[in-house]
């Protein structure tokens, strides 16, 4: 028996370059590169230092700050560099990769028997702790708090998104493994959203509370799950495990390895032939897109994750570890002379005013980076409200941030958002303002003053 959840506020945006449904392997990288940035508010304590021999699953470093908490290399292989930034922070471990791959041993783990104990240090011993995130404050979860509940999206609404009913084929026991052990953590419920159809494996899992989504993007985020069913209180903590970490901890806990292998969608209206490819976490995204159809002349924005939220990266990077899309779309670096001034038939808009997208709903658009004007201060429009379906006030939860008044930040919510439950009102915001960084800096500024 599922739980309906009804979305009437959001936006889908619908863009060209929609991955077929078709897996291939990707060519095996030479190096996998890890960045301590995709951990945020982590201080990294080195472990392997450069020269050192790595299995798939050895500790790279961990936490200064939770020393429990360790990070795993996703290759075996040799540290050939370890890349450091102002006063030698640690910016990237590159590691040169085995042609064949060899792993730590964990052991099978027996859930039958299992304590919330055994769980806990299993999965921090192992390295896959960071796969589990917390709210508030959109960080690797405190392994000494316990959540009053977990929450998985198993329905992934943003644009060009991975479809997860398609990736997490043939994955129902890993899948099964890995809540039944996150069950043991929490004294509330798993809960778990699917899409209307309810055709993915996440639908028959056991020990779960279901929920079926319905609407337009965000629909498909955790957070919206989190608003509707169960709020962040002062004092409240709730964790958050996407699918496809949901399959890593699975398998190390059914087989003893940690095997980063990630299905990546390739998408975007720059891509020739988008579709579906087996890698790893770290891997280059070179050996991704100019071998699969990806002009290396050409104006691209290359992206690690959704265009809406995720991160820019050089055509020389690599995948970051929680991504499952690489989209790549037309750099928007080209000016309309007397742009805004005339009708627009090939922009999306909630707006009706010189824009008609509206006229085509079903219509897929081939955008760019564009902006389309430049910063400037707020602008009350209501256009906010129009698409953000949480019951928080969006424009003044961002000015409380910008003005970082703890006091009201809290009292709006502040707790059980994240950066990306902004980025539909940056992508129609008249002002132009970076609405995900804002709210990135308000949660590090509570982190730090309330903790």
């Amino acid at each position: 028996m599922s739980n309906d959840i009804r979305i009437k506020k959001g936006l889908d945006i619908k863009l060209k370059g929609e991955a077929e449904k078709t897996v291939e392997q990707a060519v095996i990288s030479n190096y996998c590169t890890i960045r301590p940035e995709d951990f945020h508010g982590v201080t990294p304590k080195l472990v392997a230092k450069e020269g050192t021999t790595v299995k798939a699953g050895s500790t790279l470093f961990y936490d200064k700050s939770h020393e429990a908490v360790k990070f795993s290399s996703p290759v075996s292989g040799k540290v050939i560099e370890v890349v450091r930034g102002p006063k030698r922070r640690i910016d990237a471990i590159k590691i040169e990769a085995d042609k064949p791959q060899s792993y730590e041993d964990y052991g099978k783990f027996n859930l039958d028997s299992a304590t919330a104990e055994t769980v806990k240090t299993h999965l921090l011993a192992s390295g896959c702790w960071p796969f589990i995130r917390q709210r508030p404050y959109d960080v690797i979860a405190n392994p000494d708090k316990s959540p009053k509940a977990i929450f998985i999206s198993g329905y992934a609404s943003a644009p060009l998104a991975a479809d997860l009913d398609f990736t997490l084929q043939g994955k129902e026991s890993e899948l099964q493994a890995a809540v039944n052990a996150l069950g043991k953590l929490t004294e509330g419920k798993v809960h778990v959203s699917v899409g209307k159809n309810a055709s993915s494996p996440m639908a028959g899992l056991s020990g779960v509370t279901l929920h079926k989504v319905f609407g337009p993007h965000p629909s498909g985020n955790v957070g919206t799950l989190i608003n509707k069913i169960d709020p962040v209180n002062k004092g409240e903590v709730v964790w958050t495990v996407s699918p496809q970490d949901l399959v890593i901890i699975g398998e190390l806990l059914l087989t003893g390895k940690f095997n980063a292998e990630r299905i990546l969608a390739l998408v975007g209206s720059s891509v020739k032939n988008p579709r579906y490819f087996k890698t790893l976490i770290g891997s280059e995204v070179a050996t991704i897109i100019y071998d699969k159809g990806v002009d290396k002349d050409g104006n691209d924005r290359i992206i690690s994750g959704n265009v809406l939220s995720g991160k820019q990266v050089a055509p020389d990077g690599n995948l970051d570890y929680y991504s499952n899309v690489i989209s790549v779309i037309p750099e928007g670096d080209d000016y309309e002379f007397f742009g805004w001034n005339k009708p627009v038939f090939n922009k999306v808009s909630t707006s009706r005013a010189l824009t008609f997208s509206w006229l085509n709903p079903k219509k897929k658009y081939d955008l760019n980076t564009n902006t389309n004007g430049e910063h400037r201060a707020f602008v009350t429009t209501g256009t906010y409200e129009e698409v953000f379906p949480l019951d928080i006030y969006p424009m003044q939860i961002l000015k409380a941030c910008m003005y970082q008044d703890l006091d009201e930040m809290e009292a709006l919510g502040m707790y059980e958002v994240a950066p990306e439950d902004f980025a539909l009102t940056e992508f129609v915001c008249v002002s132009k303002q970076p609405h995900q960084k804002i709210i990135r800096q308000g949660l590090d500024l509570m982190l730090k003053e309330i903790g």
